[in-house]
């Protein structure tokens, strides 16, 4: 119910517009919740494989100053970029149209990501990462423009961005799920799916790179978990090859170009008087919420190894390395082909990996599967909080004041007690956290 101005009387009651969409919207809706579950699910890959990567890679110990200083690197100059070039992202989706930019970004972080699969040193793996991430950070700013522009009316716009932006958890559950089975694949093991069924063992061709690339490198251990799972961000591409054709452009966008209106963007028209302080405020609430998932969330793979069962899994699977014998004969056959020391020690600690680190791999996918579940039902929970709270503060306070309570307790308690008790913590942090960014988006 409305009282319109200037009328006396009773409230009018205006009608709600319908939110039924046609069959180009739902394909709208897909392709953009498609396009939020691969961010998600490329974004979560590196906890999982950064460990076992600067391991290969860089025979660095987990630990090690060398460690915590590339750690710090793959984790936060591809953020920077991505940032940097989320704001040209802007520019470019004016200038070139919401849709050719969104297909042009999923595009480059799918194929960026297969390429580190084939990653030989960190160098390599930084400036490919900074790639998914500019990728990334494009595909966010074009996706919801085009969205809400092909949205206009505010009730139907608000339903499908925080309806499509929930995919990000599911993009967030696939790669948990990828982790583990690329795990599976690489120890030779059944594959479990979610605890749901199990298949039978099965193995990927190694990955090696073509002849005509060996300047580049050489991959030691080619059956290495991480590359599988790095290199599975590809699919995204596929699909979109196909539907790129009948994607829409978004109209207002092509009525602006097609009359000659299209005017450049301006940063400053954000820090107008009318508009600074609700800039200023949402930037630096978006900025703490991102930093509670990068400084907390996406740490917990890193935590993983140094739980109790974690330790008890990894020490039952040292007792199938091979014999001393065996390590002894390899070592004579890599000094007769003229392999330096250096580099046949390294490949004796790759092949001791090949065995002990799927297993830390597999629970460190597990423990993701626990906080993406938490989030995708945050994520559902704000939705209905949504209608029944029409204060957007108070709404966002229901999330707030319970995590400053269970994020310390989770990581000061929980991550140093047990795996199921830290699961349940994630759990938790994940509901609050990536709850909110429905919210933000």
């Amino acid at each position: 119910a409305m009282s319109l101005p200037g009328v006396s009387g009773p409230s009018v009651i205006a009608p709600l517009k319908t939110l039924r969409l046609t069959a180009q919207e739902w394909f709208v809706c897909a392709v953009a919740a498609c396009g939020f579950l691969f961010d998600s699910y490329e974004l979560l890959m590196l906890p999982l494989v950064v460990r076992p990567a600067l391991m290969e890679l860089g025979g660095i110990r987990p630990g090690s100053p060398e460690f915590t200083f590339w750690f710090g690197l793959l984790f936060y100059i591809p953020a920077i970029a991505g940032g940097a070039f989320g704001l040209l992202g802007g520019y470019l989706t004016d200038r070139f149209g919401r849709q050719r930019i969104l297909t042009a970004s999923i595009m480059l972080y799918a194929v960026s990501s297969f390429l580190t699969g084939f990653a030989t040193n960190l160098p390599m793996l930084l400036v490919l990462r900074c790639l998914v991430f500019i990728g990334i950070c494009v595909e966010f700013v074009a996706a919801v423009a085009w969205l809400a522009e092909i949205f206009p009316d505010p009730r139907r716009r608000e339903t499908v961005l925080g309806t499509t932006q929930a995919f990000s958890s599911v993009g967030g559950l696939l790669v948990a799920l990828a982790g583990g089975v690329a795990a599976s694949l690489a120890a030779g093991r059944p594959i479990n799916v979610f605890g749901w069924f199990t298949l039978p063992p099965m193995s990927l061709p190694p990955i090696v790179l073509p002849h005509f690339l060996s300047f580049l490198g050489h991959i030691d251990n080619p059956h290495a978990d991480w590359r599988y799972t790095l290199m599975s961000g590809l699919v995204p591409a596929l699909p979109l090859l196909l539907v790129r054709p009948f994607l829409p452009e978004s109209p207002p966008w092509l009525k602006k170009r097609l009359a000659g209106r299209l005017a450049r963007p301006s940063v400053a028209a954000l820090f107008s008087p009318g508009l600074w302080r609700t800039t200023c405020l949402v930037t630096g609430m978006f900025t703490l919420s991102f930093a509670a998932s990068f400084g907390a969330l996406l740490q917990a793979p890193q935590i993983v190894p140094g739980l109790p069962e974690t330790q008890a899994a990894v020490a039952a699977a040292q007792k199938m390395l091979p014999s001393e014998e065996y390590y002894a004969s390899l070592r004579a056959q890599w000094r007769a082909a003229g392999r330096p020391e250096d580099e046949i020690e390294q490949r004796v600690i790759a092949e001791n990996r090949r065995i002990t680190g799927p297993v830390v791999q597999g629970m460190a996918a597990r423990v993701t599967t626990f906080q993406e579940m938490g989030g995708l039902t945050g994520r559902c929970a704000l939705a209905v909080l949504a209608v029944w709270l029409v204060s957007r503060r108070r709404l966002l306070r229901c999330f707030l004041i319970p995590a400053a309570v269970v994020l310390p307790a989770t990581f000061a308690w929980a991550g140093t007690t047990s795996l199921p008790a830290f699961e349940s913590g994630l759990f938790l942090a994940g509901f609050l956290i990536i709850g909110q960014f429905s919210f933000w988006g």
